[in-house]
């Protein structure tokens, strides 16, 4: 497999690496990224990786990297994926989005590569729909109620047009919230384990966190299983289609917040903070993955348990 990454020091793409590693080794893997990070590309050792520290933005740095390594496959993974900061920066989330797929496919259909590209969308894309509607399917209208769930909608449409209309070999996945071992604070169930977890080490015999809104609904999909759908997509999706990536149940925010605490043995008191509570926030999202069980034969593996009891460990290694 001869694959570049775009985002490739990110959580998912560790994941992807991770998984890549074991199942198609000796692989060709040029991974893009506009900061190095931690990056360790020896932690896969059956790959061959090289590293390319380029802005996304920049169209000729785009050009010569494809033009040098003609990738028959890109996952494109590189974004601003926070729903809260595209709402401190709408601007930069539209930009850091829309315009950074759009300078890649527009180079692999000017440049005529001949490649498979995995472009990774998101469940926000869906918006607050009533609950009688759920669970989303493929099907369902799009009513993006976020600037970042804006920029996603622009990337599928974007998709769909080059796939049907320059017959770019597209396929297009509507990702839901995924969690797992390695993910940043910044998301809301890392964020409780890393709390949590400080909590569980410190000697204070009140056990207070600081929280957003809990009493709403999210998909939550363990990492490790999003990133055999990617893989999947990549070799067998169909061009121009959409595919939800998604654990098919819901469960409460604050049910997630319990079952760490009860994991970890301590009790907690819960404090909102209002800094925390976003606007317009979907009340209950979960999704359908019937579509692509039916034709790829996807499902999740790994119980809500098993991603926390992981994440759990990881921040544990981390402080």
């Amino acid at each position: 497999m001869k694959i570049l990454i775009t985002g490739v020091t990110g959580f998912v793409a560790a994941h992807f690496l991770d998984y890549l590693n074991k199942t198609e080794p000796g692989s060709e893997v040029l991974g893009i990224a506009r900061h190095a990070d931690d990056f360790d590309s020896t932690q896969y050792p059956a790959l061959n990786i090289r590293l390319r520290l380029i802005d996304l933005l920049d169209k000729e740095a785009v050009k010569k990297a494809l033009s040098d390594f003609e990738p028959e496959y890109i996952l494109h993974l590189a974004s601003v994926s926070s729903v809260a900061l595209s709402w401190q920066m709408p601007l930069e989330s539209f930009v850091n989005n829309t315009n950074i797929f759009l300078n890649l496919v527009e180079e692999v259909r000017v440049a005529k590569i001949k490649c498979r590209i995995l472009s990774v969308g998101s469940s926000e894309e869906y918006g607050d729909v009533p609950e009688h509607e759920l669970p989303l399917t493929e099907a369902h209208s799009l009513q993006p109620v976020s600037p970042y769930a804006v920029a996603r909608v622009a990337q599928e449409l974007l998709s769909v047009i080059y796939a049907k209309g320059y017959q770019l070999d597209i396929v297009i996945s509507r990702s839901f919230n995924h969690i797992g071992p390695g993910q940043k604070d910044r998301f809301v169930v890392s964020s409780f384990a890393k709390q949590l977890v400080q909590l569980a080490a410190g000697n204070k015999t009140e056990k207070k966190i600081l929280t957003g809104n809990l009493d709403i609904i999210r998909d939550f999909l363990d990492v490790r299983d999003v990133v055999k759908a990617y893989y999947l997509l990549l070799k067998k999706g169909q061009r121009g289609e959409v595919y939800n990536i998604c654990s098919g149940r819901g469960i409460l925010l604050k049910d997630i917040l319990v079952k760490i605490s009860q994991a970890l043995g301590i009790q907690i008191i819960i404090e909102t903070n209002p800094a925390l509570i976003r606007p317009n926030e979907n009340k209950k999202v979960t999704g359908s993955f019937k579509k692509i069980q039916a034709e790829l034969g996807w499902q999740p593996e790994l119980t809500l348990e098993e991603s926390i009891q992981d994440l759990i460990a990881y921040w544990k290694t981390k402080i």
